[in-house]
């Protein structure tokens, strides 16, 4: 696989792109100033998302497909910032189309929830086309059989009789035959930390995320060959899972040593794939 990745501040690198340049864009910026990343990041609050809305418009118009980010807010004096709820409300106001946000689902950090609260056990990602149905996917890729046996043909009332008018007639019109793989769902429940992350590279980067939750957005939205982006590349999560599932990846970072980071990992990744090793 082709794997791309460039040293440079990810907005001025995509306004450089051609629209519909690639078919997935996924990664996770920084959650407003919860680390600086020696780049001095501190923006907050509001000014966190009108800082992010102007990459998220970029991203939608270089991709042809699915735009997910991973984000979270932060909580300071028993507050919530709702940073994710703040960013997606603005791209909804700016024309975006946004899709129900799925969950990462992981052990939350302990005292994250603070003294009085429960702990934060997971966190939004964003999702968001230039609208319309996705040019291409595959949402049962990472799906398994069917746990139930079908409990007989699917039946509904008619508009006539809803609400038990004129008796209670049903229209049975219909036969169900299971498939073959059910549909994940929105909530994607990972483990993090210690050997789960897919590579101790990922360790070097402040704030990695797992291979297992790039893998089902590689693998359910970005065709075989495909291009996936991820802006804020950091370790080269993104890029390893790609070279593992047979698609390309563009990356990049504002930091150079990332970069390296990120190239240490793909080379990795390609040793992996040639074992044979998987997730």
């Amino acid at each position: 696989m082709n794997h791309a990745l460039h040293h440079a501040d990810c907005l001025d690198w995509m306004k450089s792109q051609p629209a519909d340049s690639v078919d997935l864009v996924f990664g996770s910026p920084p959650y407003e100033d919860a680390r600086t990343y020696g780049i001095g990041m501190s923006f907050r609050g509001q000014a966190w998302v009108d800082w992010m809305v102007p990459q998220v418009l970029e991203a939608i118009r270089i991709c042809k497909g699915l735009v997910a980010i991973v984000v979270e807010g932060r909580t300071r004096g028993f507050r919530w910032s709702a940073t994710p709820i703040l960013l997606m409300a603005d791209l909804h106001r700016a024309g975006v189309r946004l899709r129900k946000p799925p969950a990462f689902q992981r052990v939350g950090i302990p005292g994250s929830g603070g003294p009085d609260f429960w702990r934060n056990d997971y966190e939004f990602i964003v999702c968001c086309t230039s609208g319309g149905k996705l040019p291409w996917s595959d949402n049962t890729a990472t799906g398994k059989p069917p746990k139930y046996p079908p409990g007989g043909p699917p039946s509904h009332r008619t508009s006539a009789t809803r609400g038990y008018q004129n008796g209670d007639a049903r229209v049975k019109d219909r036969v169900y035959s299971p498939p073959t793989l059910s549909n994940p769902g929105n909530v994607i429940r990972r483990n993090v930390g210690g050997g789960a992350m897919g590579s101790d590279l990922a360790h070097e980067n402040e704030a990695p995320f797992p291979e297992t939750l790039v893998e089902p957005f590689v693998r359910c939205f970005c065709p075989h060959d495909g291009i996936t982006y991820d802006p804020w590349c950091g370790s080269g999560t993104v890029a390893a899972v790609c070279e593992q599932w047979g698609r390309h990846s563009i990356g990049t970072d504002v930091r150079e040593s990332q970069v390296e980071l990120a190239t240490l990992r793909i080379e990795e990744a390609r040793r992996k794939t040639d074992q044979g090793v998987l997730f």
